[in-house]
């Protein structure tokens, strides 16, 4: 009887944590007000721009034909929240993959290749158990033409009058690798004003 008693109870504690006030957010229509700190919105409108302007600019557009291969360098956080730069980085990448100028190269980074796959695979070669046929072959990954670098930024500052307004920035540049000059930049001013007892981070 007792073990019956504490399944039950169980089940009702579950049930009740699922259901008070979560909902789903639909976030091609989120009309929620916004926050101080950053929030989804605020990463796909600067992706968003970026990408926007990289096609406007024709900076993604290979003169000679195909797709450029695009490496990922250092996007710094230099905000007061614990971000992952991916949640910027990763929509830019696939806005540009989509667009068909620009691939992006996983077997080269700054702290080794971000797909350890690349180089993995290609141990295989020489091992009798394999289809040699179907090895990775020698002088087939692809070195990248660009490379895209970056920082976020926040500032904070009192208005007065219990307000503050913290002002972030998205900035990004594109480096032909080649010639080492930037071939594009970018930058999407963020602005929020609110009352200070909001936190930002």
């Amino acid at each position: 009887m007792k073990k019956i008693l504490s399944i039950l109870l169980f089940t009702v504690a579950i049930t009740g944590c699922a259901s008070q006030g979560v909902q789903l957010v639909d976030t091609s229509n989120d009309t929620a007000g916004t926050v101080m700190g950053l929030e989804y919105r605020d990463f796909e409108k600067a992706a968003a721009e970026s990408v926007q302007s990289m096609l406007a600019t024709g900076a993604v557009t290979n003169p000679n034909g195909g797709r450029y291969v695009m490496a990922v360098s250092r996007v710094i956080n230099d905000t007061m929240q614990r971000i992952d730069t991916d949640q910027l980085i990763k929509k830019i990448r696939i806005e540009l993959l989509n667009s068909g100028k620009v691939v992006v190269t996983t077997a080269v980074g700054l702290n080794g290749p971000e797909d350890q796959m690349a180089y993995a695979a290609r141990e295989l070669r020489g091992n009798d158990e394999f289809d040699q046929s179907r090895v990775a072959r020698k002088r087939s990954l692809q070195a990248p033409d660009l490379s895209l670098s970056g920082k976020i930024m926040q500032r904070n500052h009192a208005m007065g009058r219990g307000q503050t307004q913290v002002e972030y920035s998205f900035q990004l540049t594109l480096t032909d690798i080649n010639t080492g000059l930037a071939i594009w930049e970018g930058e999407t001013p963020i602005v929020k004003r609110g009352s200070s007892k909001t936190v930002s981070w």
